[in-house]
């Protein structure tokens, strides 16, 4: 080596030395540089890259104590007010390869969790990333009993103060600020955007919404419905996990194969209309291990019914064939769902003792009337957000054992009967894609990793991740066709078994051949 390529690469790494350094330091001071009202910063941190973060100040109802960090970031800790009786826990992370892109994160269930695994995901991609905790800490909805502030927090206002904050956080701490604004959510989160979208249609360019909790008020009363049909595991009524399996594989056997393919998969349930009956034990049967009592039946048939009101609305559709094996054990278990129960108690009635055991159709009913803060989140005319130039990309699991994915295609025709537009026209700006083989937000039997978390993920081309498929549609006008799912021999980061092109409604995809079911140009969209 010359005394010159030395004297160069000597040069380089000083240099590189130097703009680490720099970084550093920035991160350091800029916790002492912001100020913003009401906000306390609590701290500013490096985290270098390949560091496994302690969250010691984690909720233990959310589930983890610590998160990898695989980039090099600013984190930046919060503490914002909402009101004179509420605030919210914010971060915002900022990492050093930044690709001028600002995002925001949801969040789940009822919970006041920051979801730290997106945080991290989204700052791996380059986005200046941003999270709270929904104006509240931990899984359970007992902050919200006597508490209309933390409510509206939860409803909308900790999304989009995160949001007002953190987009001013990036201009300060990058100085080419943000060129585009994007959110990414999935269930709540997935409700979160699309409330984004109806009440702030100026926060976000783009919105990736996974199994959105819209039609939220119904949805507790759909899920608080299941127990009085099932009862409690003493119940001749009650089927258990393995009982849900016979069910399961009924399903199957008759609407599996309505696509075209015996791939252990529903395409399009829409087509599968099961006749459980089928199932019923034969008196005079001997062996009674793969059949079911006609009470049993009766109660399956009422799960997978829709829910309608004591007027006779419709409230809430079905529960999706197919999804059985995931719903068992969570929304069939012989115990009121939790969520709902939460809700009920501590903002409809603001009763502790009140019984997931004891609900009707008159809770049902009680609910819709009080809709606190329009939390229902089922406005149907988005044009604010179409003027604005936004783009919303929707999907949903058809396995999805805690929402239901037909409540999705409800609500894309609310908005074309709203809007008085056909898909053609929707198209432009909203496209809705449904994920077979899919449960809630990922897992499930087939392809569905789609990219929109590190649990579905399999890089970061646009046409393998969901996320960076919006980037695209926003930042070069080329709108997905599709969303291809990877199917994991077990789990992220494994083999890759197959890939499927999931169809954006109103198609479905049908298996036309010559190849085998795994042949991802063996399937169509009609």
């Amino acid at each position: 080596m010359t005394r010159f390529h030395l004297l160069s690469l000597l040069a380089l790494g000083s240099t590189a030395l130097a703009s680490q350094d720099a970084f550093q330091s920035k991160c350091a001071k800029f916790g002492d540089q912001i100020n913003i009202p009401n906000v306390k910063v609590n701290f500013a941190e490096y985290v270098p890259g390949n560091t496994n973060l302690s969250l010691v100040d984690n909720p233990p109802s959310c589930g983890y104590s610590s998160q990898t960090v695989s980039v090099d970031l600013c984190r930046v800790a919060m503490a914002v007010t909402t009101s004179n009786s509420s605030e919210i826990t914010l971060e915002a992370w900022f990492p050093r390869e930044y690709k001028g892109r600002f995002l925001s994160t949801g969040n789940g269930g009822i919970s006041g969790c920051i979801q730290y695994y997106d945080l991290a995901y989204t700052a791996q991609l380059g986005f200046a990333t941003v999270g709270a905790n929904n104006g509240h800490n931990g899984t359970s909805g007992k902050p919200f009993y006597r508490h209309p502030e933390v409510v509206k927090d939860y409803a909308y206002r900790s999304v989009h103060t995160g949001v007002v904050v953190g987009k001013e956080l990036t201009k300060q701490f990058y100085d080419e600020g943000f060129n585009k604004s994007y959110y990414l959510g999935c269930s709540t989160g997935g409700r979160q955007g699309w409330k984004s979208v109806q009440k702030y249609p100026n926060d976000f360019d783009g919105v990736v919404a996974g199994a959105p909790a819209i039609n939220l008020i119904n949805l507790f009363a759909w899920s608080a419905h299941f127990y009085p049909i099932t009862g409690p595991p003493t119940a001749d009524t009650f089927l258990s996990t393995a009982e849900w399996k016979i069910v399961h594989d009924e399903i199957i056997r008759q609407c599996d194969a309505i696509d075209g393919a015996k791939d252990g998969i529903i395409e399009d349930p829409d087509l599968c209309r099961p006749v459980l009956a089928t199932l019923t034990c034969d008196p005079s049967a001997s062996n009674k291990t793969s059949c079911l009592s006609s009470a049993q039946v009766n109660a399956a048939e009422q799960v997978l019914s829709p829910l309608y009101g004591i007027n006779g609305n419709l409230l809430y559709p079905r529960m999706q064939p197919g999804s059985e094996i995931l719903a068992a054990p969570i929304m069939y278990n012989g115990s009121p769902f939790t969520y709902s129960q939460d809700w009920f108690r501590y903002v409809v009635y603001n009763d502790p003792s009140w019984s997931g055991a004891n609900f009707t159709l008159k809770d049902a009913a009680a609910a819709l009337a009080q809709n606190p803060c329009n939390v229902q989140t089922w406005e149907g005319d988005i044009s604010p957000f179409q003027k604005a130039g936004g783009k919303v990309l929707h999907y949903h699991g058809l396995q999805d054992q805690l929402i239901s994915s037909e409540d999705s295609k409800w609500y894309y025709s609310h908005v074309s009967n709203t809007m008085k537009l056909p898909p053609s026209k929707l198209d432009e700006f909203y496209r809705f894609f449904q994920i077979s083989g899919m449960g809630h937000c990922g897992n499930g039997d087939g392809a569905n990793g789609i990219g929109q978390g590190v649990g579905t993920y399999d890089g970061d081309k646009p046409e393998d991740n969901v996320l960076m498929a919006m980037v695209q549609w926003v930042e070069e006008g080329k709108a997905p066709e599709t969303v291809r799912g990877a199917k994991f021999a077990n789990g992220p980061g494994s083999k890759v078994e197959y890939r499927r092109k999931h169809c954006r409604w109103p198609r479905r995809n049908v298996y036309k051949g010559p190849g085998n079911y795994t042949d991802e140009n063996a399937w169509q969209c009609v």
